[in-house]
């Protein structure tokens, strides 16, 4: 299958009535935040799929639509601190926001990021025991430590996010939060046998149900 990732930045390619026929062999879109929920609608409502998200932490805050103000997309489903198996039978957790700089919304501490992985525990353990596997997707905004991530302070890695690579094998763990303005950054590694990737702008996945995890 196809996921369709994305984060941080809008796209005038997928703002678009293009988005219907570009995509449409996708049939998950994922997103790692910082984008608007007018964006995030208007791709769903296109696709017609499901949408899975966390907020980054320039997100969240409250949009006006039909005379309406939500803080989350409509139609989506927000993965943080949560692990939820889509229809299609992917196991998906998620944690949202960045590393503190300046105490705004969706900003944790390192401790903070450790108390949110150790709360997905018990759901993962019960995919183990309905699923045979903890997880397959981990989601979050920001990117794990030394893994994409970059020394400033805003945009450092989350150090609990590499314990969940070596405990609970995520097939992906698909992040936002650093942005990519150079064609030779590296935006998809491998770490303890999961692949890291960062949506930044889009990415498409091809995602192997099939695939053996520990």
């Amino acid at each position: 299958m196809k996921i369709l990732a994305l984060s941080d930045v809008e796209l005038n390619y997928i703002y678009s009535p293009a988005v219907a026929n570009r995509f449409r062999d996708v049939q998950v879109v994922i997103s790692c935040g910082d984008l608007p929920h007018f964006y995030l609608e208007y791709v769903i409502s296109m696709l017609d799929i499901p949408l899975y998200f966390v907020h980054g932490n320039h997100t969240g805050h409250e949009e006006q639509g039909s005379g309406i103000l939500r803080s989350e997309p409509w139609g989506g489903k927000n993965l943080h601190l949560q692990a939820l198996r889509d229809e299609s039978g992917i196991l998906l957790a998620g944690i949202e926001g960045s590393l503190q700089y300046n105490f705004g919304p969706h900003q944790y501490t390192q401790g903070q990021m450790w108390l949110f992985a150790f709360g997905l525990v018990p759901k993962l353990l019960i995919n183990k025991m309905r699923y045979g596997r903890y997880l397959d997707i981990f989601v979050t905004h920001a990117p794990p430590w030394k893994v994409h991530d970059m020394e400033d302070l805003p945009h450092r890695g989350a150090k609990a996010f590499r314990w969940v690579h070596r405990v609970f094998h995520p097939i992906f763990h698909i992040h936002g939060h650093v942005h990519v303005y150079r064609p030779d950054t590296v935006v998809e590694s491998v770490v303890n046998g999961t692949r890291v990737v960062n949506a930044f702008g889009h990415r498409e996945i091809d995602f192997d149900l099939l695939r053996k995890t520990p």
